[in-house]
């Protein structure tokens, strides 16, 4: 008995010197860097400004990083060639054919359909509620099926969808075929940030992600002058009005963007098969987001939505999206193109006119997402952005949720699901159709949701981020209990590099400290 309990006082004191080494090295390790929060020691503050003072100028506007080696340079560069470019088309391709309807309604649709009541407002609420019914089910697929086949066999069906409107002879069809789009399309937002979160370090992410963003207007203007030139050019020819023409066009230019994608997506790190990443790029790829504490996902277990709804990022990024994607006109209804027409311009002017507002949004877009990479203060660069209504809120999500794939996928899936959920009703209120074109009780909705509810999320979300950032520098990033053998517990704390540690009581009261490394308990123990 005294020879096992001098054992016993030996591992107890060894442990006690490991957990103080431990400590010690995770304390050491807080005063760093930290390219995830911006934290950093003086040391490395001034190591910092050295190598910004030798900054190139182009570092402003791209991703600069000294310690960079040149094979990561290049697989960055292949993601950007790869992947940005097919997220972008496909981004595209998407809003080309979702918001093709109100080009289409100024152009000839709304007299030949019949569409003089609120049709334009019941053809917006059937995409919503298709879009809406398919983001939950879609994020979930996405964790067992491949996002090469997933999203390009989504892509296919909407576009053959798109080609199908060309031959709706009444607004009834209209409704009935964009409410199985807005489930096609479903598909692609969520799982598009859910790819490029996968594959981008938090100092890379925001810009690449407004990039993928700006598509959306530039699909905006594209239209516009689409449906111009397509009215111009092809109105009455083969028997189709020049609304009809928009249509199968746009299902043309969808097709081989479609195509390229079952190709071109590289899927995720963890399982990527994409033929312009070598094995060293996809080693690469997974060491740069286990750099970053950026987790690979794994199965959607019941305590994956314990994890989930027991944090407060689920609830303010969502309610911050729900504002975010409710401060202005659903997509199918254009006021500056319906005030246009109502002041008698041609069809020509009235598409082409209002691709200017687009053109504003893509530059303020990207001019944001630069800042705030280039300030790493997404936070304070989404504050001040909210006056406009460009919120990075995806980009942030990524980053946010970086540390856990399933959180970052289901919260990603929440965001758009309640976002679109108050977008099928909403506008029905604000934006009628019958009360075109000053929409009067729009505009003052709008502003109301600007700085009371976009300006209120973005002050949560910064108080949330502060008090994460605090308890991260205390040294507390996650609490549990520790059951060790017998009838031993206590509470275990993580103090980084994998270490986690905590002082548990045996049947004998006497306190001990078990050491938790990589996963294994020395002492036998485990989480409950």
């Amino acid at each position: 008995m005294a020879h096992q309990g001098k054992q016993r006082d030996d591992v107890s004191t060894r442990e006690s010197t490991e957990v103080k080494h431990d400590i010690s090295k995770s304390n050491a390790a807080v005063t760093t860097f930290d390219e995830h929060d911006g934290s950093s020691s003086k040391d490395g503050e001034r190591q910092r400004t050295r190598e910004y003072a030798k900054a190139p100028w182009w570092s402003y506007i791209w991703d600069y990083e000294p310690g960079r080696s040149h094979e990561e340079r290049k697989f960055v560069q292949k993601l950007d060639v790869f992947l940005i470019s097919m997220l972008s088309f496909g981004y595209f391709i998407k809003n080309l054919d979702q918001t093709n309807i109100s080009n289409a309604f100024v152009s000839g649709m709304k007299e030949d359909l019949k569409m003089n009541g609120n049709q334009l407002n019941l053809v917006d609420t059937a995409w919503t509620v298709g879009y809406v019914i398919g983001q939950f089910p879609s994020q979930i697929v996405l964790t067992k099926v491949r996002p090469s086949i997933w999203i390009p066999c989504s892509e296919l069906v909407w576009t053959m969808l798109t080609f199908c409107l060309a031959s709706a002879k009444t607004s009834n069809h209209v409704i009935a075929i964009r409410f199985f789009v807005g489930l096609a399309e479903s598909v692609f937002y969520p799982a598009a940030h859910t790819i490029l979160g996968a594959w981008y370090k938090p100092s890379e992410l925001a810009k690449r992600a407004c990039i993928f963003h700006s598509s959306s207007a530039a699909a905006s203007m594209f239209s516009g002058y689409l449906q111009a030139g397509v009215y111009k050019g092809l109105n009455g020819r083969g028997g189709l009005a020049g609304w009809k023409w928009l249509f199968i066009m746009d299902g043309v230019i969808s097709i081989p963007i479609t195509l390229a994608g079952f190709f071109l997506l590289p899927d995720l790190p963890e399982n990527t098969r994409a033929f312009y990443l070598n094995a060293t790029d996809r080693e690469m790829g997974r060491n740069r987001m286990e750099s970053v504490k950026r987790a690979p996902r794994r199965g959607l277990g019941r305590s994956v939505w314990k994890r989930v709804f027991g944090r407060w990022h689920v609830y303010v990024l969502t309610v911050l999206y729900i504002t975010f994607i409710n401060a202005g006109p659903s997509g199918s209804v254009n006021p500056m193109a319906l005030w246009l027409k109502s002041e008698g311009e041609s069809t020509y002017k009235v598409n082409v006119i209002p691709t200017s507002q687009y053109a504003v949004q893509l530059v303020s877009t990207v001019t944001f997402a630069i800042l705030s990479d280039f300030l790493k203060n997404r936070t304070g660069v989404m504050l001040f952005s909210v006056g406009l209504n460009i919120s990075p809120s995806s980009s942030i999500a990524n980053e946010i949720c970086s540390a856990d794939a399933e959180e970052r996928a289901l919260v990603l899936g929440s965001m758009n699901t309640m976002g679109y959920a108050f977008n099928a009703w909403v506008p029905l209120l604000t934006f009628p159709q019958d009360q075109e074109p000053m929409f009067r009780k729009g505009w003052i909705f709008c502003c109301a949701c600007f700085v009371l509810g976009e300006g209120g999320s973005v002050a949560a979300v910064w108080y949330f981020l502060a008090r994460d950032r605090r308890r991260k520098v205390a040294g507390v990033e996650d609490a549990g209990v520790l059951e060790v053998e017998g009838e031993e517990i206590g509470m275990r704390r993580e103090v980084g590099d994998g270490v986690s540690f905590g002082v548990v009581r045996d049947g004998d009261g006497v306190d001990e400290v078990g050491v938790e490394e990589d996963g294994r308990d020395r002492k036998g123990g485990k989480d409950v």
